[in-house]
């Protein structure tokens, strides 16, 4: 008799980040990227900000004022390091950023032929990437 292992099917959902500001981590990606600001109520009452920027929903979840947690840790670690905003031109978004307010903590750099990156510190130390593929190496970094 044989068995087959299920196979499934798994698609990007969201992104969830936690801060003391929701309002002000929501202001950032409006103003940086023109994320839609999504203002909702949850099933429990409680408020909740959501956002969307072409498609990329990124949840904002609350974390009381009085609550300590540490924020996201400093370069080198484990774990989840960063999300990426591909871009067609990385010189012109940063400057974009930047003149927006944006902390640019890494110029824009080629990492190999074809390919190259900035990063961008968000709210509460989140990293975000601006990445620029000429169209090899579709999905390396």
């Amino acid at each position: 008799m044989s068995t087959s292992t299920p196979v499934y099917t798994y698609t990007y959902d969201h992104i969830h980040v936690r801060t003391k500001d929701p309002e002000g981590m929501a202001d950032f990606f409006e103003t940086m990227f023109g994320a839609k600001v999504l203002r909702l109520i949850q099933s429990d009452g409680v408020p909740r900000v959501d956002l969307d920027i072409n498609g990329l929903a990124i949840f904002i979840a609350s974390v009381p004022p009085e609550e300590h947690i540490d924020l996201s840790p400093r370069d080198p670690h484990l774990g989840l390091d960063h999300f990426g905003f591909r871009v067609d031109d990385i010189d012109g978004a940063v400057e974009d950023l930047r003149s927006k307010g944006a902390e640019i903590y890494t110029e824009p750099r080629t990492i190999r032929p074809g390919v190259r990156i900035a990063f961008v510190r968000g709210p509460d130390d989140v990293r975000i990437e601006l990445l620029q593929r000429d169209g090899s190496g579709l999905m390396e970094e």
